[in-house]
């Protein structure tokens, strides 16, 4: 099985310089280009569905790919972003630096949220569980549009290859079969640590 595991495309948020997470925004202009790139990249790959987290970004990016690649797009709740940031959510970073200090300071260790957050047990056991589904829903190519915090665990705590950089509209190509998933192409994603030979 074929697993072409996506990004969304650049956000309102990012440009505001906003804390994100599991939160609604919408992809700016640049973002709508990106996700045409990617479209145009994921073309000719024989994808059979495209899973999609139902946040805006991800499901703008999801209709861009279904418009170019006339694939059925259908949502998977478990695939959403962390909700890393609780109280932060939405605001400006410089504004939630100067009035929760303390708040930011939980931010520093990815195992930990700020107040109201998801913690990152139940973050990891629901993209864990997402993971698997996808992995025994049957098909030989699909695309997974989901967000940073999911594509960073999976390869964090699943593929077992360490922290990465991504990009925007970032995609790793994946191949999934009974003795594991193995890594056949990483589009905008740099491995930073435990990088295997490709």
């Amino acid at each position: 099985m074929k697993i072409f595991l996506c990004r969304h495309g650049q956000t309102t948020g990012d440009v505001e310089d906003r804390f994100g997470g599991d939160y609604e925004d919408h992809l700016t202009e640049e973002g709508k280009n990106q996700a045409q790139f990617l479209a145009e990249k994921l073309a000719g790959k024989d994808l059979e569905i495209i899973f999609t987290s139902p946040r805006i970004r991800a499901l703008e990016t999801s209709e861009i790919l279904k418009s170019v690649l006339g694939t059925e797009v259908l949502v998977l709740e478990d695939i959403r972003e962390r909700n890393h940031y609780g109280i932060l959510t939405g605001m400006i970073k410089s504004e939630a630096q100067e009035n929760f200090p303390e708040e930011i300071e939980k931010l520093r260790d990815n195992r930990t949220c700020a107040t109201g957050g998801e913690d990152y047990e139940s973050f990891k056991t629901r993209i864990t569980q997402a993971w698997q589904g996808i992995q025994n829903s049957g098909y030989q190519a699909v695309a997974v549009v989901t967000h940073g915090g999911p594509i960073r665990l999976i390869f964090r705590e699943i593929l077992k290859l360490g922290e990465l950089k991504l990009s925007d509209s970032a995609f790793a190509e994946l191949e999934s079969s009974d003795s594991g998933v193995k890594v056949i192409n990483l589009n905008g994603i740099e491995l930073e640590n435990n990088q295997p030979d490709l």
